[in-house]
């Protein structure tokens, strides 16, 4: 009924998320790649800790193509000018930083990562809130 390795729980989150996903506005779903990213850096982080090389290796990859062919993929270079190209420089910085992180074992690194993520996804976050960016939530309220 649920596959021959998917456990019931799993395949309730994978439904949730679908779910998600389909209800979600393009802004949400740039928050939902942020989210994804943050939980693979840390769960490369925990591998790391534990010496569990192959999951370190596969999560280091999750948030490398969560970053680079998400949130790199869904810049919009012509509407966002000067601040898109600076965006596509800071993913492709992170993901070099993460490609060092994994081949040098370094929880500073994948924390360096982390922090700058955090700090993106707030302002994406606040820019979600902001009436003047999505007069609709204004006229909701």
């Amino acid at each position: 009924m649920f596959g021959r390795h998917q456990s019931p729980s799993k395949a309730y989150k994978s439904v949730g998320y679908e779910t998600e996903i389909d209800g979600a506005n393009p802004h949400r779903l740039i928050l939902m790649l942020f989210d994804g990213a943050l939980m693979a850096v840390a769960s490369a982080k925990r591998h790391m800790e534990h010496g569990e090389i192959p999951e370190k290796g596969a999560a280091v990859s999750q948030a490398i193509t969560i970053i680079g062919d998400g949130l790199r993929a869904s810049l919009d270079v012509q509407a966002g000018g000067e601040l898109a190209e600076k965006l596509g420089a800071l993913y492709d910085y992170m993901c070099d930083r993460l490609f060092y992180a994994n081949v040098n074992n370094s929880t500073a690194t994948l924390e360096e990562v982390s922090g700058l993520l955090g700090e993106i996804k707030g302002a994406w976050a606040e820019i979600g809130d902001n009436p003047a960016v999505h007069p609709a939530k204004q006229d909701a309220a």
